[in-house]
């Protein structure tokens, strides 16, 4: 009897002591990393984690996850690891760890050995890949008749059988909830009892669901220009769209007190509204380029990218030499422009949401609202540009959209510039809400895309929080620090999905 006894008590003490997650999950242990100078920068540690393709069945085979960390460089105690994922879908966090150097204060930076991890199907993790010649073929991302959307349709259904044919299981098995999951795995093998994690952009859903799925093994969660993972169709559409118009409201105000933006003395509007109407009629081209129509997509497009940063003087130069036909002065400095190569991160973005549109009559009337809600800026071409992607994209999704349910964690700071094009205030406000009392929002007055190193009071906020655990006062607001020749400070941006 007392052998019985034991044989049942055995299994539940096992399981007590390895990694449980809120939805009865188990982490299995992880084997410890290798750690190897970069050929890149001897100065980094280039590692490598083995993660299932299938969490939900290890059986299925597995991949290899590319990391890079730089040990902590202070004399005061180190702390730990501070993982960090820069977003995209599909930025590298091995690159970061390796480029961005100055990004980081040298508070982390001393007190953290600072870990990058190219997420599951993106950089040197087994990337998702697609034939270049097929992505070349991609159409327009704004669709203007129910002929147009089918042949979407069409198209995605093709791109995803290539992808999928060309990159193998993990096709099917790249959802920022598989990615919570190994993130949970390389702490483990860091050899951290709890998390450590800076995300930017994409990458604070990578949070979110980590907070929701392991709450008692964070340690700090510091969320930097966040998504809601709870809109459908019309509320992503709908809110994308205003945070694109009050990003176009910045820059018009910049301009008009600033002297030394190219369009000052101009009405910004009124000047904006004409080089539409003009590319709508066919009569633009790119600046000293004759031969390259610009469409009313493009500049909206270019306008969006600068709002990143803010780079408000190149865009106004961009703008003023458009008008012109000549070389504007300066190079332009927005996010880096979708290109027809092998790699596919969009991929990832189609397993975590689910924007489903009927026919072209719903389609118009979601356009319709854009129209009114974004005034100048006509759309978000993020949004329009993740939605055509994703259509017609299998159902049921691995990772699809849900109100977030976080129980147990402690505090989880999320910030966001008020100005954000890309992952605009709405959306933080509504994951602050979702996450309830476990969630501080500090909110940074001015523009741009992410806020870390955007001041003094950004910067010095998020390094209190990550190494002292100490949250901001509910409420807390940074007060906008403007370049004074309106460009941006940061030396990494965090794009968003483009």
């Amino acid at each position: 009897m007392r052998r019985s006894v034991l044989l049942a008590i055995v299994p539940a003490v096992i399981a007590a002591l390895l990694p449980f997650s809120a939805s009865g999950a188990v982490t299995p242990p992880a084997p410890p990393i290798i750690w190897t100078p970069c050929a890149q920068d001897a100065g980094a540690e280039c590692g490598k984690l083995k993660v299932p393709i299938d969490w939900d069945d290890p059986g299925e085979g597995s991949i290899d996850l590319a990391l890079a960390r730089r040990k902590a460089t202070g004399r005061t105690p180190r702390i730990g690891s501070l993982v960090i994922n820069p977003g995209g879908p599909g930025i590298s966090g091995v690159d970061f760890v390796l480029s961005a150097g100055g990004y980081f204060s040298g508070e982390l930076t001393s007190r953290f050995d600072i870990v990058g991890f190219d997420p599951r199907g993106m950089g040197r993790s087994h990337p998702v890949v697609c034939s270049s010649a097929l992505l070349a073929e991609g159409p327009h991302p704004l669709i203007r008749s129910q002929a147009e959307l089918e042949a979407r349709l069409a198209y995605n259904r093709r791109l995803r059988e290539d992808c999928r044919a060309r990159t193998g299981p993990l096709f099917d098995h790249v959802s920022s909830l598989s990615v919570a999951r190994d993130l949970d795995a390389l702490r483990a093998a860091l050899g951290e009892e709890k998390l450590t994690y800076y995300g930017g952009s994409y990458g604070t859903l990578i949070g979110q669901l980590y907070a929701e799925r392991f709450p008692h093994r964070v340690r700090a969660l510091a969320l930097d220009g966040n998504f809601d993972h709870s809109l459908g169709t019309a509320a992503y559409l709908d809110t994308a769209a205003l945070h694109a118009e009050g990003s176009f409201d910045e820059f018009a105000a910049w301009c008009t007190r600033t002297a030394t933006c190219a369009l000052h003395g101009k009405d910004v509007r009124a000047f904006w509204a004409d080089l539409l109407a003009r590319a709508d009629r066919g009569e633009l081209h790119r600046p000293g380029q004759p031969a390259e129509p610009m469409t009313s997509w493009d500049l909206t497009d270019m306008a969006f990218a600068a709002f990143y940063g803010p780079n408000w003087a190149e865009l106004a130069e961009l703008l003023l030499a458009i008008d012109t036909g000549e070389e504007p002065p300066s190079p332009f400095t927005g996010p880096e422009q979708e290109r027809a190569v092998s790699p596919f991160p969009r991929a990832v973005y189609c397993q975590d949401f689910h924007l489903p549109v009927r026919d072209h009559r719903e389609y118009a009337a979601h356009l319709g609202r854009q129209s009114t809600l974004a005034g100048d800026m006509r759309f978000s071409p993020a949004a329009l540009g993740a939605l055509a992607s994703c259509l017609g994209q299998p159902t049921p999704l691995p990772n699809p959209q849900h109100r977030l349910r976080v129980e147990g964690s402690p505090p989880i700071l999320l910030t966001n510039s008020l100005h954000d094009p890309a992952s605009g205030y709405l959306w933080a406000v509504s994951t602050a809400q979702q996450i309830g009392h476990e969630a501080r929002l500090l909110t940074y007055e001015g523009a741009g895309h992410g806020v870390y190193g955007r001041s003094d009071c950004t910067t010095e906020t998020i390094d209190r929080y990550l190494t002292s655990l100490v949250v901001p006062a509910p409420g807390a607001r940074c007060p906008a620090v403007s370049p004074p020749d309106g460009r941006a400070r940061l030396g990494v941006r965090h794009p968003s999905l483009r």
